[in-house]
């Protein structure tokens, strides 16, 4: 008997995303920095030697963990072409149409024949509150639970969200002192992130957003 696949879901520990912050199954936040990149081979031997100090400084001055993800992908020139396409059907001199044709089948022969790759930089900021919870007081367990659990739970979630705010904050401005420039990512684009890293070969199709 075939044993039925289970959906993508159940493997994904993500509750919700809100807000712009990603919402984990076991409690825990993690919120999502787009970075900018640097031309390394264009410094000076002492700005690169003034950088890598500031960014080891930087990392130093962390007490809590941070993840840095790069994501490489073929660069899609379909959008720039249907602009070109556009920039044609709106041409009313002949000679105008013809030289964007050949600079349109010039661009797709050059991207068929050379894989053209683009790299987005992310920084993932985490916090979790039940680890940084103080010790629980033993008497606690012999008391009854109050009944205000659904409002303690969005107080619990601003709460948090000031705690990872506060985080966010140390991650920008030292990526800043980097000369690295910084844009969090709103909810929106966390779930076309998700969508385009769990479904690699579907980036062509437009993405259906749902509102939470």
């Amino acid at each position: 008997m075939a044993i039925p696949a289970k959906p993508t879901q159940d493997f994904v520990p993500i509750e919700e995303i809100r807000d712009g912050i990603i919402l984990l199954k076991d409690g825990g936040m993690r919120a999502i920095i787009l970075a900018s990149s640097l031309n390394f081979s264009l410094k000076s031997e002492d700005e690169k030697t003034a950088i890598i100090m500031q960014f080891q400084d930087f990392l130093n001055s962390l007490d809590f963990s941070i993840q840095i993800f790069v994501q490489s992908r073929k660069l899609d020139i379909r959008p720039y072409l249907a602009l070109l396409e556009n920039q044609k059907k709106n041409q009313v001199n002949d000679l105008m149409k013809i030289q964007i044709q050949e600079y349109m089948d010039f661009v797709k022969k050059f991207t068929e024949s050379t894989n053209i790759m683009t790299k987005s930089f992310f920084v993932v900021v985490p916090y979790s509150p039940g680890v940084l919870q103080t010790k629980e007081n033993p008497i606690k367990r012999f008391m009854p639970a109050k009944q205000s659990a659904p409002t303690n739970k969005e107080e619990n979630f601003e709460e948090n969200r000031s705690q990872l705010e506060q985080r966010l904050a140390v991650v920008e401005q030292g990526l800043m002192r980097c000369g690295v420039r910084t844009a969090r990512l709103g909810t929106e684009e966390i779930i076309e992130l998700f969508y385009k890293t769990f479904n690699p070969g579907e980036t062509e199709k437009p993405i259906q957003l749902q509102e939470q």
